[in-house]
């Protein structure tokens, strides 16, 4: 039965775009507010050239390198990548972008939905922001192109049954569903399926961001899961309370992001995973909720659930709430830096933290080309040398200048916990009480410096550790400016076992090396890497990999050239022993590699789990299996 006309006239009065509909709309705006549009982060946060002056600064006041001109930065860049900052490059415009094609709507669909109180709107702006995720593919898209297939609509639901009700109408009306959280992805996951013709509707969960439950005897929070990593800390910092998962991108993504990617933190050593955190889930499917029926620290009852949902990227339904453990806000945070002749050291120096059982809260390895990037980010020095001294001056005389400038490497160190333990003993009534045992702050740092000093490393300060941590959160924003100036660049991650991780790095390397001589002759490429998480049995290796496509490059579509040489360097990974990923997950840009991965078998169990949650497909990102 056709809907009724009155209904129909409503749902082309939605499909309107002008400024007087949409001033008077309930749709959440804020975020957008203040995130780029076609860039990382926010809009008052970027680097920018001074070209009277030379020199690069980085606006705003929300990171420590804000509003603080930059001059050995100008030098790098032209050095490490060939970039005459005299040609630029420039984004279309959002008005351009927004030219975006029609929705399509299903009418039926429109009619109930029009019955409930949940927000939506077929807004260009709102389709095209959910319409992507940050890989390099994406943002350059969004800076000269147009997505062939975006949402055609988005919905912003508020609560678990808000959900229920929106993927049971997707369900009855074979409608597609993507969720989107924080649009913080990697991997191609929110990009939409080119061939899809069924209407898609984009599920913004960024309203359902409420810690519904603290419970302080059991340690743990129940939470909702569009809350991003940045408020979730806020709100739990009011009960004195932390759940320390702290990937790179927190300050954007979101809760239910990091369970449906299997995400991993910067101070995963003491926190753990995500994997580790968690206690309970709830996920809405096409089949219905499924979740435990009970929240207790550990159950065998048979395989796991969670681990269904738990990197299942939004091929199976959304994730509406979660229980994580918590913990108490550590009393002490100090941060530390270690400085070594070579990166080889460097990486004996992390596999023996490991194997020591040591716990920082972070510990990370950056080789030559990163410690070098990382003192060109410095204010007020005159030269890359100059700035290495400056740094590292109570121990140039004695010790810095032993070490070759073009070799040596540093690691940063957070270290969390108390200033001082004690374990004391306490007698009530035949029962022996211990306080809780957290770790020492001081003699954690002591123990790790001892290692570092047997081979060959030396303290370098606190200083330099704050910087080289702190300075994560800013490293996303130089792709954008990359971009301005013809340059191509990713990051790309994987875990390795110890005993494969430098050749690992090293082949991984040459192979980049190898690769883009065949497009790239006339212009330096950016190749290094950093060792960023550790375990008993390896190590998270994360590459960054960036090529000056300004003079042409053989191939000519220099984001075409990028994913070929990346896809070989995945090759290189897998065949060196790494993995397929870490934790940037699986999306569309690497399930190439799934069935090589988890077996032809494994394949067909997560296909079987597909079929029988999602039949007619309306999780339908094509992400993980086709």
């Amino acid at each position: 039965m056709s809907a009724p006309k009155d209904r129909i006239n409503t749902i082309a009065r939605h499909l309107q775009t002008n400024a007087d509909q949409l001033s008077t709309s309930s749709i959440p705006k804020k975020r957008e507010s203040l995130l780029k549009w076609n860039g990382w982060g926010y809009k008052d946060s970027k680097f920018e050239f001074d070209e009277k002056n030379h020199m690069f600064s980085f606006t705003g006041e929300r990171y420590r390198i804000g509003s603080q001109n930059l001059p050995l930065f100008s030098q790098w860049v032209e050095s490490a990548l060939g970039v005459d900052l005299k040609k630029r490059f420039y984004s279309q415009s959002e008005s351009e972008a927004l030219d975006l094609p029609k929705p399509i709507v299903n009418e039926q669909l429109m009619n109930d939905l029009l019955k409930t109180s949940i927000a939506h709107s077929f807004d260009p702006s709102d389709r095209l922001f959910r319409s992507h995720g940050h890989t390099l593919h994406e943002i350059f898209t969004l800076r000269g192109d147009r997505f062939k297939r975006v949402p055609d609509l988005v919905v912003w639901t508020k609560c678990h049954e808000e959900v229920v009700t929106i993927v049971k109408l997707a369900t009855d009306y074979d409608v597609v569903v993507i969720p989107f959280g924080g649009g913080t992805s990697v991997s191609g996951a929110l990009q939409c399926p080119e061939n899809e013709n069924r209407m898609i509707i984009s599920l913004d969960t960024s309203q359902m961001n409420r810690v519904l439950w603290v419970d302080h005897q059991n340690l743990t929070a129940h939470i909702e899961s569009g809350i991003f990593g940045q408020d979730l800390e806020r709100e739990l910092a009011k009960h004195g309370l932390c759940t320390g998962h702290e990937p790179d991108s927190y300050e954007f993504s979101s809760l239910g992001g990091w369970v449906a990617t299997r995400a991993s933190g910067m101070k995963k050593n003491i926190y753990g995973n995500i994997e580790d955190l968690l206690v309970h889930v709830k996920m809405v499917t096409p089949k219905g909720t499924v979740e435990r029926n009970c929240q207790v620290p550990r159950i065998s009852s048979g395989p796991d659930i969670h681990h269904f949902i738990l990197g299942s990227e939004g091929t199976l339904g959304v994730i509406t709430e979660v229980t994580l453990k918590v913990r108490p806000q550590p009393e002490c945070q100090k941060y530390g830096s270690i400085i070594f002749p070579d990166f080889e050291t460097g990486v004996k120096f992390m596999r023996e933290v490991a194997r020591h059982q040591l716990k920082p809260a972070s510990v990370r390895l950056m080789d030559n080309e990163q410690f070098i990037f990382g003192q060109a980010l410095k204010p007020g020095a005159a030269s890359i040398l100059q700035s290495i001294v400056d740094g590292f001056k109570k121990f140039y005389v004695t010790k810095v200048k032993g070490f070759d400038v073009n070799h040596m490497c540093v690691s940063t160190l957070l270290m969390e916990g108390n200033k001082e333990v004690s374990v004391v003993f306490v007698v009530m009534i035949k029962t022996l009480t211990y306080p809780s045992i957290v770790q020492d702050v001081e003699r954690l740092e002591e123990r790790i410096i001892a290692i570092a000093e047997q081979l060959g490393g030396m303290s370098a300060g606190e200083e330099n550790g704050r910087r080289g941590y702190l300075l994560t959160f800013v490293i996303a924003y130089i792709r954008d400016l990359g971009l301005d100036y013809g340059v191509v660049s990713e990051s790309f991650e994987t875990s390795v076992p110890w005993d494969r991780c430098l050749d690992l790095c090293r082949n991984v390397k040459e192979r980049l090396r190898n690769e883009v001589k065949k497009y790239v002759t006339s212009k330096p490429a950016l190749i290094t890497c950093r060792v960023t998480q550790t375990y008993d049995a390896g190590a998270c290796v994360y590459f960054y990999f960036a090529f000056n496509y300004q003079d042409g490059i053989a191939g000519g579509d220099p984001v075409h050239v990028y994913e070929t040489i990346e896809s070989s360097a995945r090759d290189e990974i897998i065949a060196s022993g790494g993995s397929i990923s870490h934790h940037h997950g699986v999306g569309k840009i690497r399930k190439q590699w799934l069935e090589q991965t988890v077996s032809n078998v494994g394949l067909g169990m997560l296909k079987a789990v597909k079929q029988y949650v999602d039949p007619s497909n309306i999780f339908a990102n094509g992400n993980l299996m086709s």
